[in-house]
């Protein structure tokens, strides 16, 4: 019992506020961990896809000919 409420202890001391807050009522260290992992993976993903998605936006960015600097 006191090592689960040591893990619990470290594991949300590294939290962002939004994930600790979404966390903090789980019982187990475990169910914590399931669900900052789950909730981290979530946001990795929404990285991967807007870094995706302005990368392809870069990609099809570019001038013409007869365009000014300034209007570019």
């Amino acid at each position: 019992m006191e090592a689960d409420d040591q893990a619990i202890q470290t594991i949300l001391i590294g939290l962002p506020e939004d994930i600790y807050v979404a966390v903090d009522s789980y019982d187990t260290a475990q169910e914590i961990w399931l669900r900052t992992e789950q909730m981290m993976r979530g946001s990795k993903i929404r990285a991967q896809v807007k870094k995706a998605k302005l990368f392809n936006e870069w990609e099809k960015f570019n001038s013409t000919r007869a365009e000014s600097i300034e209007s570019y």
